[in-house]
């Protein structure tokens, strides 16, 4: 009783007087952090890693548990008749989860998974099997029949578990060795056996799981007679000794963490013949000082493509790999003088031809390539980028992309007047394209055979995204906008809608209807900074009078992402502000966002100035409004949105009141090879770029009051980033407020602590811009 009520006074000491005059008559319909962080989960029952089988006809996917949002659970849906039913039940297979081991914790954090139970899965690619990794052990459930069957029973833990293509091994790796086992009989085969120390096997490095997207260390060829697999040897990395404070105690955990301009591990590749046992080596180069990025069998299993980037990354080489040999040629090479980006769109061919993209003309587009990488002819064009190639149909030679754009709207009978799109090499086509539509996206057709333009897949006005079969014919569709939660639902290769996986229908039934009446929709626009459009989104509170003045929280990422702004379902978090009394503001900075290659590298070599010169011009928009409360402006935001929260309020421009930071870089010097050189070279090579961007250099400009947050066992953002603004300020004598999280790493886990961290930032944002801040008081 006594927690309770201890609860209850803080989160009422956090709200303005009004609300807590509602608190104390209780409006069902206001929406609290309590009851945000709860189960079952406001957003409803929302599929996660929704997939299809091969042949189109079972879908697989995730579902929170209804008694515990953070244990997942493998659920199946027939594509034709049939309800969804349960494949694999998490908790009854692992009553007890137990701890997970050091490298699966650091795995599971690269790939940003938060929750146990059924986190991934796979299928084997004639579609009779999926295979489900959980807590650490194999199981394979048999789609005819749907028994499960567990694989391994071991104290290590078994990652990475792959079905082979034809479905009839299983590989994992299992203490730094990649072993594969026959399903026929569970003999199990290891396929390298020095696996140990500094010296790992068919796992990616730390740097390509955090930041180059590649999540795996092994590739099966199609045939199943070989296996492509990395070796890793991380003796050259420096060690950074890590603080892991929990609440029980700390240790020091002796990291290999290649920082900016130091030694990365080296990376080798080789091509394991699984029948006579031959191991051969790649020839990546006689440089070893290179990023292995992306690595795909043709069809035939014949050629091994690999993507090899270079430490600066401004070329990126395609090599055409034989398998027997390990011989090696550059077929395509991709240059650019800021940095060449990585994606997934290569896509081998049956007939021995590819797919790839290039930013070659600003914007990135597909390209339809001979094996050989002669260019055939550009699949995709126009002053817009191809967010992703999500599936192509080979038999009707059309390919699925998704893209941000629209086509011009012309009165009836009125031709003419198109723009002319660049193409590779200097030509030239006409095209009649609106230009981008950063907020919405959606799926989109083109043709393999002839040079026309895209057709739209789904409909307009909210954020799609797709998961495509492997023949093109149907795709699960993930959709939401401004008043729909994500819903998943299957539909064919025209865009024909099948059937729901999850409709998630916001009706009396949804846990999120109660709070209904009192969500606001957010209102967009766009301002322009050197040339470029910038989308903003603002959300007021309930009730909001023009006439009266409001704080203003800015919530901001600003660095190189997918973008914030979006026309979807908003977070309920963003409630919880606009409850409170604030209006919430979100800018989509340069360097922000899948847009132009000129608006990505706008940040090229120094990174906190275009994006916070663009924040200030956000904030003076904000202040030209009359119901905004100019003296009451504070800005939230975590890991390169709390490196942007401390520059912002070290920025005389912006004039904030307060800022919340979560989880800062401080010193780019202090991060990742791959990702800080990307975007501002090695410290020794831009030494102006990095002095500038170092925060603690500029702390004796603070605006106003700072709230800092960190995980204490953070291996992403090391938690020096923050020790050297804490005792920078201490030596400065500046007041400021922390909040430390043991045993938490680069995010705070978990309903209550989550619940803590946002009774922490509601109280210190009503301290500091709401009703109990000194200029609401005066």
């Amino acid at each position: 009783m006594r927690s309770k009520l201890l609860a209850s006074t803080l989160f009422l000491a956090a709200l303005s007087p009004f609300t807590v005059a509602m608190a104390q008559t209780p409006d069902p319909a206001i929406l609290t952090p309590e009851r945000v962080f709860a189960n079952p989960s406001l957003a409803g029952p929302v599929a996660r890693g929704v997939s299809l089988s091969p042949d189109g006809e079972l879908v697989a996917f995730l579902r929170s548990r209804e008694d515990d949002v953070d244990v997942l659970d493998l659920w199946a849906a027939p594509t034709g008749e049939g309800e969804p039913f349960k494949l694999i039940d998490a908790r009854a297979l692992v009553p007890d989860a137990g701890e997970l081991s050091e490298a699966e914790k650091a795995r599971r954090e690269r790939m940003r998974i938060s929750q146990r139970g059924v986190v991934e899965y796979s299928w084997d690619e004639q579609g009779r099997y999926i295979l489900a990794p959980l807590e650490g052990d194999i199981f394979l459930a048999e789609r005819e029949g749907g028994a499960v069957r567990r694989l391994t029973e071991t104290e290590a833990d078994e990652i990475d578990a792959k079905v082979s293509p034809l479905g009839n091994f299983v590989s994992f790796v299992r203490d730094q060795d990649l072993v594969v086992l026959e399903l026929a009989g569970g003999r199990e085969t290891e396929v390298t056996t020095d696996g140990d120390g500094l010296i790992t096997w068919a796992t990616a490095e730390f740097i390509a799981q955090e930041e180059m997207d590649r999540d795996t260390g092994y590739w099966w060829s199609p045939d199943e007679r070989r296996i492509a697999l990395q070796r890793t040897d991380e003796s050259a990395v420096d060690i950074i000794p890590r603080l892991d404070i929990t609440g029980g105690g700390a240790s020091v955990i002796e990291q290999r963490y290649p920082r900016a301009g130091r030694p990365n591990a080296v990376v080798e590749l080789f091509v394991h013949d699984r029948e006579s046992g031959r191991r051969t080596q790649v020839d990546l180069g006689q440089n070893r000082d290179i990023y292995l990025a992306r690595v795909d069998w043709s069809v035939d299993g014949r050629t091994l493509y690999v993507q090899r980037q270079s430490r600066d990354q401004k070329t990126l080489d395609l090599l055409s790999v034989d398998p027997d040999t390990g011989a090696s040629r550059v077929i395509l090479t991709r240059t650019s003088e800021a940095w060449v980006p990585l994606n997934h769109d290569f896509r081998a061919l049956n007939d021995g031809r590819f797919i790839w993209s290039s930013e070659e003309t600003g914007w990135k587009h597909l390209y339809l390539y001979e094996g050989d990488g002669t260019l055939i002819r550009p699949i995709t064009y126009g002053p817009w980028p191809v967010k992703s190639l999500n599936g192509v149909n080979q038999q009707t030679g059309e390919i699925f992309f998704t893209a941000s754009f629209g086509y011009a709207e012309r009165p009836e009978g009125v031709t003419g007047g198109h723009s002319a799109c660049p193409l590779p090499g200097g030509q030239i086509a006409m095209c009649d394209v609106q230009g981008e539509r950063p907020t919405i996206q959606r799926l989109w057709r083109a043709s393999l055979n002839e040079l026309r333009p895209a057709a739209a897949v789904t409909s307009d006005g909210g954020w799609w995204s797709a998961s495509m079969n492997k023949t093109g014919t149907a795709f699960v569709g993930n959709y939401t906008d401004l008043a729909t939660p994500p819903q998943s639902g299957l539909y064919r290769a025209d865009g024909t809608f099948v059937r729901w996986i999850e409709e998630n229908r916001l009706n009396e039934n949804h846990p999120f209807f109660p709070f209904v009446s009192r969500r606001q929709t957010p209102e967009f626009g766009t301002l322009d900074s050197h040339g470029e459009m910038l989308v903003w989104q603002m959300t007021t509170p309930p009730g909001f009078d023009p006439s009266r003045q409001y704080p203003v929280v800015m919530q901001v990422y600003g660095g190189p992402s997918g973008g914030g702004v979006r026309r979807s379902w908003q977070p309920a978090t963003s409630q919880l502000l606009t409850e409170a009394g604030y209006i919430v503001f979100r800018l989509d900075n340069r360097g922000e966002g899948d847009r132009s290659a000129a608006f990505k590298q706008a940040l090229y070599l120094k990174m906190g100035q275009p994006e916070v010169e663009d924040q200030v011009l956000a904030a003076e928009y904000l202040r030209s409004l009359p119901y905004v409360d100019r003296d009451r402006i504070a800005a939230m935001g975590w890991s390169y949105g709390g490196f942007m929260t401390l520059h912002m309020l070290s920025e005389p421009a912006m004039g904030l009141t307060s800022a919340i930071s979560g989880a800062p870089v401080t010193d780019w010097s202090l991060y990742d090879t791959h990702y800080t050189e990307r975007f501002m070279s090695t410290p020794e090579a831009n030494a102006e770029g990095y002095a500038a961007s170092d925060v603690v250099d500029q702390l004796d400009q603070l605006t106003g009051r700072l709230l800092i947050l960190h995980g204490m066992a953070d291996d992403n953002v090391i938690f020096e980033n923050t020790t050297r603004v804490i005792d920078a300020l201490q030596s400065r004598s500046v007041p400021f407020e922390m909040m430390l999280y043991p045993g938490q790493r680069h995010g705070v886990r978990g309903n209550e602590r989550q619940l803590q961290q946002w009774r922490t930032y509601l109280d210190f944002l009503d301290r500091t811009i709401g009703s109990r801040a000194p200029a609401a008081r005066d």
